[in-house]
């Protein structure tokens, strides 16, 4: 089995962003697996992603989910559809709204190095 698990992300404490793309369905995702999830190819390929998306859904947090969570609160979630085609949830600015181009930066939580999204500035 081929899963490619060299690129280090922010799951490990790096700053960056990976997903996995199947050679043979063209399928991409986010949270590395070993397989496809949509055709069972044991040879998906691993990326790094730009950091820039489109947010698809908002919400905030008022009730923290741990202790350690609770300094943060209140905290916005957002679901943003990335520009490579996969889906992710992270941190995010208050104020984003669905539709908002937005863009990664890493933030400590809870003492962890986590993905947080800010509206994209436009140059112009």
């Amino acid at each position: 089995m081929s899963a490619d698990l060299g690129h280090a992300d922010w799951t490990s404490g790096a700053e960056a962003i990976v997903y996995q793309e199947c050679p043979s369905c063209r399928s991409v995702w986010s949270f590395r697996r070993g397989f496809c999830p949509s055709c069972g190819s044991d040879t998906p390929r691993t990326h790094r992603a730009s950091g820039h998306g489109v947010v698809y859904a908002v919400t905030e947090v008022r009730r923290a989910a741990t202790p350690e969570a609770k300094a943060h609160v209140p905290y916005t979630l957002v679901l943003v559809d990335m520009a490579e085609g996969f889906r992710m949830m992270a941190h995010g600015d208050a104020g984003l709204a669905i539709g908002d181009a937005v863009a990664a930066r890493y933030a400590l939580f809870s003492g962890r190095v986590v993905p947080h999204f800010s509206k994209a500035t436009t140059k112009g």
